[in-house]
């Protein structure tokens, strides 16, 4: 008999964790004076009772997960926090509906960085401080979640980053606690370091505050409605930069190499495939404003420097609206939505890894043609890649697009022009942020689109950072029956 026990108990703690966090920004309010603080304090109140009242009446009855219940879990887990942690927004004094509320929510705690709030400068401190906790709190859970959940349930190629000790699906409780509490000191740690770095790079300590957090998370929610634009500071960007890079890196290897071994955090194909074509993006752009005259030489490498690395690693922060640049730089940056960092960061998109897998099943490809008798084995980090990870890759790829394809007619059906709509379905399903065009680019939000396009984008946030098949296999009448 399906045991739903260790799935309300999970969501308990996490609801009560989440509920503790909105303690934070109400306190942010109450002492700055800001009347916003009872929504938080009645949330907090609300959300600490589900909460508590979950844990308290299943825990202690196991420890243990089937396959079945893991990817149960995964996907309620993100849906019951997204509802509750958009209650704050659905009863402040911004007055959201919940439907903007809850397409807010799913972005922050996605890592998405889409928004439909404007008048972010006059905003209250504790709604700005909320959106930032929400990025910050969906990276670190989306790094347990790569490094202990989703190899086990061979989502997507993960299982190519299978832990030892990590064999069984009945530890995946067990090594998602383990790994959380590691991965908890690192990502606080990191955390601290660039709020220090926006700090001496002239931010305000809130402003450093808030953009560390989604710096870390990759998420992108910033503090002002012009982003990271608002700050005109070379320093700020170069900041930016380095931390949206820190946060797009495998943080188990951050984790070996604090503990003294730094060689696989050098030596790995991921890192190293992702670095090299991050600098040859970087170069592209950058000759590319050149030649068409937007800025001067150095400010137009700053601009290209900073606009590629938020794109490609999914944070969305923007410092311009690259979208005025030309027909070649909507194309291009269209495409680098998808790219992603790697796997096991905080990251979005397909994920380097598998487009390594794809080039290394290519180049076989291609030597089997030339030399019909010669035997060619695809390989990922000097080891053979096994069939069913193969396969999962390519089965990854067709879902992704057959997905993206699907929420961009969606949404075009439902009154939206072409460029809104492929960009908005890139942007969500890729957890980028911004889209292109004058609706939903870097300068606009998503506040004036359709209730029902709203909802289908936060659907389709949800089943982007869940790596697709974690959330669309439950639709799946086999899934239920086995």
């Amino acid at each position: 008999m399906f045991d739903i026990r260790p799935i309300l108990l999970v969501i308990g703690i996490l609801l009560t964790t989440l509920g503790c966090a909105m303690l934070l920004p109400a306190l942010v309010d109450l002492a700055l004076n800001e009347p916003n603080w009872t929504a938080f304090a009645a949330s907090a109140g609300f959300t600490l009772f589900v909460g508590v009242s979950l844990a308290i009446v299943t825990w202690g009855r196991t420890d243990n997960l089937s396959v079945k219940q893991a990817f149960i879990l995964t996907s309620a887990v993100w849906v019951a926090l997204a509802a509750f942690a958009a209650l704050p927004f659905a009863l402040g004094s911004m007055q959201m509906s919940y439907t903007d509320a809850f397409f807010e929510a799913m972005s922050g705690l996605t890592t998405t960085g889409a928004t439909v709030v404007d008048g972010l400068d006059g905003a209250p401190h504790g709604l700005l401080l909320w959106r930032g906790l929400l990025q910050w709190l969906g990276g670190i859970g989306i790094i347990v979640m790569a490094i202990a959940v989703l190899p086990m349930l061979q989502i997507g190629g993960m299982q190519l980053f299978r832990m030892e000790s990590s064999d069984t699906s009945d530890k995946i409780l067990p090594r998602a606690t383990q790994i959380a509490g590691s991965i908890t000191v690192l990502y606080v740690s990191l955390t601290a370091l660039c709020g220090l770095s926006y700090h001496l790079a002239g931010m305000s300590v809130f402003d450093a505050v808030v953009h560390a957090m989604t710096t870390i998370a990759t998420g992108g929610f910033s503090t002002h409605d012009a982003s990271i634009g608002y700050f005109q500071s070379v320093s700020v960007d170069m900041v930016g930069a380095v931390f949206m890079i820190v946060g797009s890196l495998p943080f188990v290897l951050y984790l070996q190499a604090v503990r003294g071994n730094a060689v696989p955090l050098m030596e790995d194909s991921q890192v190293r495939f992702f670095l090299l074509l991050v600098v040859a993006l970087i170069a592209l752009a950058w000759i590319y404003e050149i030649s068409i005259g937007t800025d001067a030489l150095w400010r137009a490498l700053q601009l290209a420097v900073f606009n590629v690395i938020s794109i490609v690693t999914g944070t969305g922060y923007a410092t311009t609206d690259y979208g005025q640049w030309g027909p070649f730089a909507l194309a291009f940056f269209f495409c680098i939505m998808f790219v992603g960092g790697c796997a096991g960061s905080t990251s979005c998109g397909i994920k380097i890894f598998r487009f390594q897998v794809v080039l290394q099943m290519l180049k076989v490809y291609l030597s089997r043609i030339l030399y019909p008798h010669g035997v060619f084995v695809p390989r990922y980090n000097g080891r053979a890649l096994p069939d069913n990870v193969t396969a999962a890759v390519l089965s990854f790829f067709f879902l992704f697009f057959i997905c993206f394809i699907f929420a961009a007619l969606a949404l075009n059906m439902m009154g939206l022009d072409n460029l809104t709509a492929m960009s908005a379905a890139a942007s969500a399903i890729a957890n980028v942020g911004p889209g292109l065009g004058d609706v939903v680019g870097p300068s606009g939000t998503y506040k004036d689109l359709p209730g029902a396009a709203k909802w289908l984008l936060a659907f389709t946030m949800l089943i982007g950072r869940l790596e697709i098949f974690t959330v669309l296999v439950l639709f799946s009448p086999v899934f239920w029956r086995t």
